[in-house]
């Protein structure tokens, strides 16, 4: 299935008539699918769509997704994929700065799932560990950064609300979003 026909089936979904069990069986689906090479894959599904996909959910369905072992694994690593192509070279052009993202209720050392982000000589690499020593470490619900990542979220309010922590520099954590072109949904 061509990246038009997942995003186009994306966009014509009403989020709001589904609940977040019903949410979860229709991403089940659609990971199952391009598991199975059947050719549906969300990884195939634009920026811009994923965007709107996250901006339509419920906080509830965002909850679920982060909640699910699996879907949650398969968000978080298709933010961090795309992060290198929505990177603005120019903006961060004389940083250098590693961040530790930290996001509760993983299964990983200490019930974290643990991401990392290097920009440094005008590029910008993320992966789930790249071993780096951090200058930054940011804590965050992965459903607050789901809705922080896809611009549907102000981190700064986070920031003050507590949902966010920051250990290290706080510099590059606030930052950190001016460095990315995060697309707007399609209207």
């Amino acid at each position: 299935m061509s990246s038009e026909v997942i995003d186009a089936f994306a966009r014509r979904l009403d989020l709001s008539k589904l609940s977040a069990g019903q949410f979860i069986r229709l991403l089940e689906t659609l990971h199952m699918l391009g598991s199975a090479g059947a050719g549906v894959e969300m990884r195939g599904m634009s920026t811009e769509t994923l965007v709107d996909v996250v901006g339509r959910a419920s906080k509830e369905q965002l909850h679920a997704v982060a909640e699910h072992p699996e879907l949650r694994r398969v968000f978080l690593e298709e933010i961090f994929r795309r992060m290198t192509d929505h990177f603005l070279p120019e903006k961060a052009r004389y940083s250098s700065v590693v961040v530790n993202w930290r996001f509760s209720g993983g299964d990983g050392d200490g019930g974290y799932d643990r991401f990392q982000t290097v920009i440094e000589d005008g590029m910008c690499v993320s992966g789930a560990d790249l071993g780096r020593e951090p200058d930054t470490t940011i804590t965050m619900a992965a459903d607050d950064f789901f809705r922080v990542a896809t611009g549907n979220a102000a981190v700064a309010t986070m920031f003050v609300t507590g949902r966010v922590r920051v250990k290290g520099e706080y510099a590059p954590a606030v930052r950190l979003s001016g460095y990315f072109d995060i697309p707007s949904a399609p209207r």
